[in-house]
């Protein structure tokens, strides 16, 4: 729409809201000739510069509020379980995590800048996880993440994190195909790989057991474990003699373990998640089952001795290596619990591990002003190499990997006890203490 000017001008209705330089190059004279209307339009090559000056100093205002925005402040994500059957998780990792950020703060931040901690729920699922690292990295613009809690998400959203240059250490996914997602993709729980051969050479030659049956549900944590377990058994000279499954979130295993029962096992493994781990015992004792059950580092949730109370005692699991004597395992055990009335577990050991090297790595890079280098921050994560954590020394491997030893516990009256410590050599089993 065109309105007339006393010039004898056409200006655009557009125009008005241009800038002032502009507004002044956007008229265009009108001609009548021969009946005709010839519109000439003077000065366009200046109009096309200035437009561009105009737009480049725009763009520079824009950026340096960007700048400015980042410099303010330093956001660190977390996603795990914050509702639901596996709530628990979620609550004591993330909590470990919002204690490291606030004893940072309290001595100064990082390079003077205060840290944030934003919590995604993913509620233990694939799509909400998928969900909260979206809102992480095109939101929330976080730096780094310690998460997620549960395998099947971790490996879900790792691409995402890896593509974002978004630093990702998991303090509890221990799939063993994680790390190769991608080189931001850290952990500071041992993988699945010793896990599995620590426990099937432990199962066979220390216990003696060469009747094994498995229980577990359909996710990626379970399934990885019973299929690597498996192998280890089998090679040092043990037998499967039932399988059975069932899926997340069931309530009712009596008929899989009536099963089991028929096969007369002397052993049931069962790497699950505290839900359904508590189902099982219970049902079994009610099904009066008298066999050894053997688990994974799940079970170190402390969730599961109040759900399934006595029905824990005599439980032998893999977890990681128990570390409370230490001087700094120690004052994270009392600062954690006096400031959330709760005792951490050895995951949330893990999740404050993780959170510190962040914010370490952020330190050691950050020049103080303007953006934060994502790269540097990787490379500083991945040259981490006996930090003296709460969880223990942690390296990491080229890969991304914890290097790491496995620890054997064993529930006696509701509490675990450390029996062993084990790595392996190959496939030989070496006992540690």
């Amino acid at each position: 729409m065109y309105i007339w000017d006393s010039t004898r001008c056409w200006i655009s209705a557009a125009h008005a809201t241009l800038p002032e330089g502009l507004k002044l190059l956007y008229i265009v004279t009108n001609t009548t000739y021969g009946g005709w209307i010839v519109k000439r339009r003077f000065a366009l090559l200046l109009i096309l510069v200035v437009a561009a000056g105009l737009l480049f100093v725009g763009c520079q205002k824009e950026d340096a509020a960007e700048t400015a925005e980042k410099a303010a402040s330093i956001k660190i994500g977390f996603i795990g379980p914050m509702t639901g059957d596996y709530a628990n998780y979620g609550t004591l990792m993330s909590q470990a995590v919002r204690l490291a950020v606030d004893e940072r703060n309290a001595a100064g931040g990082v390079k003077g800048i205060t840290v944030e901690v934003v919590v995604e729920d993913s509620e233990g699922t694939v799509e909400k996880g998928q969900a909260a690292i979206e809102k992480l990295a095109s939101v929330d613009k976080v730096t780094g993440m310690v998460g997620a809690v549960f395998s099947g998400v971790s490996i879900a959203i790792a691409p995402r994190a890896q593509a974002e240059q978004i630093v990702m250490i998991s303090p509890s996914s221990t799939h063993a195909d994680l790390p190769g997602i991608g080189s931001y993709i850290f952990r500071t729980v041992p993988s699945d790989a010793l896990q599995a051969k620590v426990a099937g050479a432990y199962f066979a030659e220390e216990l003696g057991i060469k009747r094994l049956a498995v229980l577990y549900v359909k996710n990626d944590y379970s399934q990885g474990l019973y299929e690597e377990v498996s192998k280890s058994f089998t090679a040092h000279g043990g037998e499967i003699v039932a399988v059975e499954t069932a899926l997340q979130g069931d309530k009712d295993l009596r008929t899989q373990l009536t099963t089991i029962k028929g096969e007369n096992p002397e052993a049931i493994y069962i790497p699950n998640y505290v839900a359904e781990m508590a189902q099982i015992l219970g049902q079994a004792a009610s099904l009066d089952m008298d066999v050894q059950f053997l688990s994974a580092d799940g079970f170190s949730n402390p969730e599961i001795f109040d759900l399934a109370e006595d029905d824990t005692n005599g439980v032998i699991y893999t977890g990681p290596v128990d570390v409370d004597a230490t001087p700094g395992s120690a004052g994270f055990v009392a600062d954690y619990s006096a400031k959330w009335g709760v005792e951490p577990d050895s995951f949330s050991k893990n999740a404050y591990d993780g959170a510190n090297i962040i914010m370490d790595a952020i330190e050691k890079t950050y020049s103080g002003t303007g953006a934060i280098d994502r790269a540097a921050v990787r490379e500083a994560v991945a040259a981490t190499e006996n930090y003296a954590g709460v969880s223990g020394d942690v390296s990491f491997a080229s890969n991304g990997d914890l290097i790491a030893v496995q620890g054997i516990f064993q529930v006696v009256d509701q509490k675990p006890v450390q029996i062993g410590v084990y790595t392996v050599d190959g496939e030989e089993l070496v006992k540690l203490k």
